[in-house]
């Protein structure tokens, strides 16, 4: 594990797409139960080197019911990014996560990592690429379809400020899945 986080360190593949040099932003530890996959590092978190370090990060511990002290102990939470560096902005927010990292580093790093019992996926990257969804399948439905995901994976909205819309029209999500989230996370660090 500790050779592979080095090479990961170390990735420049996509080094002429990103506004700065790169920085994979990541948490990892053979012991972890539950992987967290959302989509890159904003900018500050890649400032910081810390993920989730953001207003996202500070609502999704809240989804969670968990601590930072939990969330950052890579016994519990393994966070991996669908792009492992912050991609740059575009007209409405972030560029998409960059398409090189996931194929190159997840498959290595899960195989590091045999106590994941759950997995977060985080957004419509994550989703699409581990569910398979197909593209006419909305974030919304395939988030209010999470029951028939589980036990292995739970797809989420992203914590992004900029979703207050989706929250606002979507209610049944803070009142019926994050207290859902929260047992299912529980159980699961305990």
């Amino acid at each position: 594990m500790e050779q592979l986080i080095a090479q990961i360190r170390a990735c420049t593949v996509c080094a002429g797409h990103l506004p700065f040099a790169p920085r994979p932003v990541f948490q990892v530890s053979p012991n972890a139960k539950i992987l967290i996959i959302g989509q890159a590092p904003g900018l500050k978190v890649q400032q910081t080197g810390i993920p989730w370090n953001d207003q996202s990060g500070n609502t999704l511990r809240r989804w969670l019911g968990v601590s930072n002290e939990q969330f950052y102990d890579p016994n519990l939470f393994a966070i991996v990014p669908m792009g492992f560096c912050f991609p740059g902005t575009g007209k409405s927010g972030d560029l998409p996560p960059r398409p090189e990292c996931a194929p190159l580093w997840h498959g290595p790093l899960l195989a590091q990592m045999p106590g994941i019992t759950l997995t977060l996926l985080i957004g419509q990257y994550a989703q699409r690429y581990y569910l398979k969804t197909p593209a006419t399948m909305s974030l919304t439905e395939t988030v209010r379809d999470f029951e028939s995901f589980l036990p292995r994976y739970l797809p989420l909205v992203h914590p992004s400020p900029r979703n207050k819309i989706w929250h606002k029209k979507n209610p049944w999500f803070e009142a019926g899945v994050v207290p859902q989230l929260q047992a299912i996370v529980h159980q699961r660090i305990q």
